[in-house]
């Protein structure tokens, strides 16, 4: 089955930046599209961006846009998301997950999920 797992998280001050990574195993047993999610305590899981593996064009949510980019490398089944000007708002678990269908903003698009990676964004 397809098992996505993150890496990259940490812990930094407001301003920096930070790379994520999920590597995707499985991808062929069917993975079309990547998300990324977060969720902050107390908080819903939250869209982050996403991006499909046949078409370069990205998908954001509204926290994302003009801050962080997603990329993904094929060949390495990799996805990536660039995280830069970092606010103490982004502190989060961020969650790689794969989807097969033409959504891709919602929980209920995705079949698989990585166990997260904590971000979090110091003042």
């Amino acid at each position: 089955q397809v098992q996505p797992v993150e890496s990259g998280g940490g812990l930094v001050q407001v301003g920096a930046s930070l790379r994520l990574s999920c590597v995707v195993s499985g991808r062929n047993f069917g993975s079309d599209v990547i998300g990324w999610f977060r969720q902050a305590p107390g908080k819903e899981r939250e869209f982050v961006a996403a991006i499909r593996w046949n078409d370069n064009s990205p998908f954001y949510g509204d926290s994302a846009k003009g801050r962080f980019t997603i990329a993904r490398d094929n060949a390495k089944n990799m996805v990536f998301l660039q995280m830069n000007r970092l606010e103490p708002e982004d502190t989060a678990v961020y969650f790689c997950a794969s989807g097969r269908g033409s959504r891709v903003t919602t929980r209920a698009d995705y079949d698989y999920w990585g166990q997260g990676t904590q971000v979090t964004v110091s003042s």
